[in-house]
C-alpha cells in the first residue's frame, strides 16, 4: 500500500510524541526537531492533516494537540535507525529508542531492533 496524502483524525490523545496507525506514523513537531538533531537514518519527514473528532471533544475537552509531521518510514531494519517490518512493525536501533524516549513514548508500541 503506498499512501500519498495522510489525514490523522484524533479520537483522544494519551500525550505520546509519536502516533501509529499503520502503515503510518506521526510524531510530534518536537519530536521530529529532535530526530533531526540526532541524525538518525531510515526516516523523512513530511505534512499531514489532523483534526480531532467530536468524540475527542467529548474525552479531552479543550485539550490542544501540537503540531505534527508526518513520519515516513523507509530504512532497512537492522541496518537504519527506522524501519519497517515485512509484517508492518516499527523498529529502531537503540539511538533512535533513546530520543523517542527522551521525548515522550510512554504508550507507543515501540522498541529496538533484535535481529
Amino acid at each position: 500500500m503506498v499512501v500519498h496524502k495522510l489525514h490523522y483524525e484524533f479520537e483522544g490523545w494519551l500525550g505520546d510524541s509519536l502516533i501509529e496507525s499503520t502503515p503510518c506514523y506521526i510524531v510530534s513537531e518536537g519530536m521530529a526537531q529532535k530526530l533531526r538533531e540526532a541524525g538518525l537514518s531510515g526516516f523523512a519527514l513530511d505534512d499531514v492533516e489532523v483534526t480531532k473528532s467530536e468524540t475527542f471533544g467529548e474525552m479531552c475537552g479543550g485539550r490542544e494537540l501540537p503540531k505534527f509531521r508526518w513520519l515516513k518510514v523507509g530504512g532497512v531494519p537492522g541496518q537504519d535507525d527506522f524501519g519497517v517490518t515485512p509484517n508492518l512493525v516499527l523498529v529502531v536501533s537503540r539511538r533512535a529508542l533513546e530520543v523517542l524516549k527522551a521525548e515522550g513514548i510512554a504508550h507507543a508500541l515501540v522498541g529496538p531492533f533484535a535481529g
